[in-house]
């Protein structure tokens, strides 16, 4: 079969590989039939995800068709269409019981898909955990629609939980890009009274606007981002900022747009390091909230999505066959054509 490969810091090729085999009883083999690209590869491409594995195949964000199933597999059976959790883990740890399936101890746990077991930029892959991982898509829900519930649709969702968010809240997302416009789209669900989305990149700014996901965008360079904030903020700051952007900057901008007392989620996976200057914000007795998403909604999300509530398949700017994906990587890492998200069709 074709798949993705990472060999190492900048080497990412496509290549043949065997099909993947039950291993384990708790096992699911799943026919993919929708992957994409996310910028978590662009991060393991350039080095920056020290425990991604080098021989792995790529990829954490797709759907599929059960093809096979472990003997110990009850919640989904083979011809089930299926969302794939950007998570496998146990359920039964100290960490898992209490929700941070991120954090799952199990060898195979926590974000494994693509980084240190093989993942779904392939016409088939191995699902550790079936019944934890995979959500069956409902008949009234499509392929694309169904395509980022496990990742970046999961990481919104979780993110906006973080957020302690209220009714009537301002609410703060910096970064317009796919992580970004779903972490607005499940703010949307708390009824903020504005989402003010902020980035360098224009038209994705125009789409958070068109989407009916951010009330003001804002750039920078072409305006003081801190003092338009506090104008719409009654003087105050945003009451929520969710940082999605993991620019050499953006983390400033988190904790100056907010509000004293307000919480700072951090989304977004940086390459370097990020200073915390303490003195400078000594008295706005901020909560920050980071780390990886704890992807333990899928169910809720898709739920949302088959009654209405979330439609995220307009992230798809940009379709092709696997056997095309290595020019979609370089569109998507570099940012061009104005593309969002790539539906890849194996």
């Amino acid at each position: 079969m074709l798949a993705v490969v990472y060999g190492g810091r900048e080497n990412v090729t496509l290549q043949t590989r065997e099909r993947p085999i039950i291993q384990d009883k708790g096992d699911a083999i799943v026919k993919v039939t929708l992957t994409t690209i996310c910028s978590s590869d662009i991060h393991i491409k350039h080095g920056a995800v020290p425990r991604a594995v080098p021989g792995v195949i790529l990829g954490h964000e797709f759907i599929g068709t059960v093809a096979e199933t472990g003997e110990a597999v009850k919640k989904v059976k083979i011809g089930d269409r299926v969302a794939v959790n950007v998570e496998t883990f146990c359920g039964e740890c100290f960490y898992c019981k209490r929700g941070f399936v991120n954090n799952c101890t199990n060898d195979n746990g926590g974000w494994a898909l693509g980084c240190r077991i093989d993942g779904g930029q392939a016409e088939y892959v191995r699902i550790p955990f079936a019944d934890n991982t995979l959500t069956v898509i409902p008949k009234n829900v499509t392929d694309e629609q169904a395509l980022f519930t496990g990742d970046i649709l999961s990481t919104g969702y979780w993110a906006a939980k973080l957020g302690e968010l209220k009714p009537a809240d301002t609410v703060v997302v910096i970064g317009a890009g796919p992580t970004g416009l779903c972490t607005m789209m499940c703010a949307r669900l708390y009824s903020p009274s504005k989402i003010i989305a902020l980035d360098t990149d224009r038209k994705r700014l125009e789409t958070a606007k068109e989407q009916g996901l951010a009330d003001i965008i804002l750039s920078p360079g072409k305006e003081d981002l801190v003092k338009r904030i506090l104008e719409e903020t009654h003087g105050r700051g945003a009451d929520a900022v969710f940082e999605t952007a993991g620019g050499s900057d953006t983390f400033k901008l988190a904790w100056k747009t907010a509000r004293p007392n307000a919480v700072v989620v951090v989304v977004a996976m940086y390459e370097e390091e990020q200073i915390l200057p303490l003195p400078q914000m000594y008295g706005k007795n901020l909560t920050f909230k980071t780390g990886g998403v704890d992807g333990s909604d899928c169910q809720e999300i898709m739920d949302l999505i088959a009654c209405g509530r979330m439609d995220p398949s307009f992230l798809i700017t940009h379709r092709c066959r696997l056997k095309e994906i290595m020019e979609a990587y370089d569109i998507f890492e570099n940012k061009r054509e104005n593309v969002l998200k790539f539906a890849v069709k194996p």
